[in-house]
């Protein structure tokens, strides 16, 4: 299939699973996870109405940056080391990634430097594995009250990738804690925390993380095909 029939087809899921779930589509935003994706594909996807890209490596959304049209927002959503926020403090418009105060103080200091306030989404590490980064859900209340402490860092909400599943199913309990936490964190009325987005699902499981209370999907097999590593 093209990427364009691949993008329908998820929105039409993306329709679906919103439909079962009582709710609207347009409340679901669509993240392309362009990672290893060509510039050709990257550049098709945005004629094709995909707006945002989530990369997981600094230096591949650095060296793609460039040559894609500037209408496209960028997202970083894998694991962001301190030492390279510096580089993207002018190419996103969210990091999802956010997992220790250490890197609230560098994105705080960096985007304070340019006069610019860091859209971010604290990453949760729901299925407590050790090969993912991430905080422990149980800690997520304390660690966003500090984190709101420092005035150049928007908290936007939480970010979290489910356990691999056999099963699409097996995820559910994990997106339903999260939407739990999610609305728990939302009624607290934190200062400096505006809880909009619960970015959950996945090429495999994002239909059940919508019916869960996902309303930010990042899809990267399903739109560009396997990954050619």
């Amino acid at each position: 299939m093209s990427i364009e029939e691949n993008i329908l087809l998820v929105n039409e899921k993306i329709k679906e699973a919103c439909k079962r779930a009582g709710r609207c589509s347009d409340e679901v935003k669509l993240i392309a996870v362009s990672k290893t994706a060509s510039l050709d594909s990257i550049n098709k996807a945005l004629e094709c109405g995909i707006t945002t890209f989530g990369e997981n490596k600094v230096q591949e959304l650095v060296d793609k940056f460039p040559y894609v049209d500037k209408k496209a927002e960028w997202n970083m959503i894998g694991h962001l080391q301190t030492n390279k926020v510096k580089y993207i403090v002018d190419k996103v418009s969210m990091i999802q990634s956010v997992d220790s105060i250490k890197l609230v103080k560098e994105i705080d200091k960096r985007f304070g430097g340019c006069g610019k306030a860091a859209n971010v989404l604290v990453e949760i590490n729901i299925g407590r594995e050790e090969s993912k980064t991430g905080i422990d859900i149980d800690d997520a209340i304390d660690f966003i009250t500090k984190a709101s402490a420092y005035e150049n860092i928007k908290l936007c909400g939480l970010m979290t990738v489910a356990p691999i599943c056999e099963n699409p199913e097996m995820s559910r309990p994990y997106f339903r804690k999260m939407k739990e936490k999610f609305d728990l964190i939302k009624s607290m009325n934190i200062k400096n925390v505006d809880m909009k987005y619960l970015s959950m699902g996945m090429t495999g499981d994002f239909e059940i993380a919508i019916e869960e209370g996902s309303n930010m999907v990042r899809i990267g097999t399903g739109i560009f095909g396997e990954r050619n590593y």
